[in-house]
């Protein structure tokens, strides 16, 4: 086998993430396997050997985004090896490929082989330019990632469910299920490295199991709960169908955090039986209702597309009525953006681009009114922090409240990756202003 040569560099990757959590997770796990090939991790816009775009794709505009950073990445870093993965990359491989700026383009179902390609590539590229007679890397066999706060566990990935609108079933592929014990195991890893806190995300987390013999998302977090030591447990997203009285009394323990992400996309039952969602707005309200009965202090937060083929003026009027009467934490609202596909990009009555555009001005101010209710109604409050850094303020740190709160706390000692009670004192701007509990 080829020596290491231990005098050269250390070579370097930066992961930059667009899109959801599962992408996060993914993230998260490329950056370790780099790590395990002993690279170093260093920040998304630093210079680095090897730069990976992991993109997402469910709009127009999320792939307008990952080619101007894919652009940009490379004026950064003229001579590294610029990989495009993710979920643009697996439904149009051939348009990235055609960028100049990208060395190599990798879907989703290639993320397993990513650090290899693009070692070699890098291997060859200094090769040919006579850059290093290094034979590979410094070996860092179990290195450790050193910002140790919050983790991303993917416990299932894919979608049968196939809404009109969506391109994810197609880039992610059907569904299937991680077995608890892999799971489990990673959530362990993840305590044993100093993270406090773990999110479980997937693209269809409700479903969770229905491959797998005896085991359902309820059961999963029981054995979680009581095989793991993970400080916070945070479940990324719901459908309003999957939530059941029995699901939300687990929450009863403090470790799951009072946090519920229930995406909506339509707050009209005629858009969303167009949408093909499985679920009405009675059904949605029910849910939503069961979650504060059970925890009055949660968090709850959704997603919702203005401007669906078809969706006439009273329809979004509807839409835009019922989510002022959900009264969310936050709303993630969006344009409808045709995605080559999926059966919606082909519905007539496509709604003009000027019409989408005033009803998305409505829709962002109400979710700015309804994300500051929320925080107004917390004030007061004594809430679990877990704090990530500090500002750009000197002995200002931020964190995220047990119910997604981002919050800001003067404090002359280090938080950083520590738990504490805090109570919620202020607003400043989008951020809640506490004061550390003694």
């Amino acid at each position: 086998m080829a020596s290491t040569n231990r005098e050269s560099p250390q070579r370097t990757v930066a992961i930059h993430t667009h899109g959801c959590k599962l992408n996060q997770a993914d993230s998260q796990a490329l950056a370790r396997r780099f790590r395990e090939a002993g690279y170093r991790v260093v920040g998304p816009s630093a210079a680095a050997d090897v730069v990976v775009l992991n993109s997402c794709t469910v709009t127009a505009a999320a792939d307008a985004k990952a080619r101007q950073y894919l652009r940009a990445a490379r004026r950064r870093n003229p001579g590294a090896v610029v990989v495009a993965t993710g979920c643009y990359a697996q439904r149009a491989p051939a348009d990235i490929e055609a960028l100049p700026e990208v060395s190599l383009v990798i879907g989703n179902t290639g993320k397993a082989s990513l650090v290899e390609s693009a070692h070699a590539v890098l291997n060859k590229s200094l090769s040919e330019s006579s850059k290093s007679s290094s034979t590979g890397p410094v070996i860092l066999s179990g290195a450790k990632n050193p910002t140790r706060t919050r983790a991303m566990v993917k416990i299932q990935e894919g979608c049968d469910q196939v809404c009109a609108y969506c391109i994810v079933p197609k880039v992610r592929g059907r569904e299937r299920s991680i077995p608890p014990e892999t799971i489990i195991a990673e959530i362990n890893r993840h305590a044993d490295e100093g993270y406090r806190e773990v999110a479980l995300t997937g693209t269809q987390l409700g479903t969770y199991g229905f491959d797998l013999i005896g085991i359902n998302l309820q059961r999963l977090l029981e054995r979680i709960l009581s095989e793991t030591v993970v400080e916070r447990l945070r479940v990324s997203s719901l459908q309003a169908h999957e939530i059941t009285a029995p699901l939300l009394r687990l929450w009863g323990d403090a470790r799951l955090m009072p946090h519920f992400h229930i995406p909506l996309q339509s707050g009209c039952d005629t858009t969303l039986r167009a949408m093909r969602r499985r679920y009405s707005t009675s059904q949605f309200a029910a849910s939503v209702e069961l979650v504060r009965q059970m925890h009055p202090d949660a968090g709850i937060t959704t997603d919702i597309i203005v401007g669906f083929p078809g969706e006439s003026d009273d329809d979004f009027t509807a839409s835009l009525d019922f989510a002022t009467a959900m009264r969310f934490s936050d709303i993630h609202a969006f344009p409808y953006s045709p995605r080559p596909g999926t059966s919606a990009a082909y519905f007539r009555d496509q709604v003009a681009e000027p019409e989408k555009r005033a009803r998305m001005g409505e829709m962002l101010d109400l979710s700015a009114e309804s994300a500051l209710r929320f925080r107004e109604n917390q004030l007061g409050a004594v809430r679990p922090v877990l704090w990530e850094r500090s500002s750009d303020r000197e002995g200002v740190w931020s964190g995220l409240t047990d119910n997604y709160l981002r919050v800001r706390a003067a404090c002359g000692s280090t938080l950083s990756n520590r738990i504490t009670n805090a109570r919620l004192t202020s607003l400043e701007g989008d951020w809640v202003l506490a004061e550390v509990a003694r």
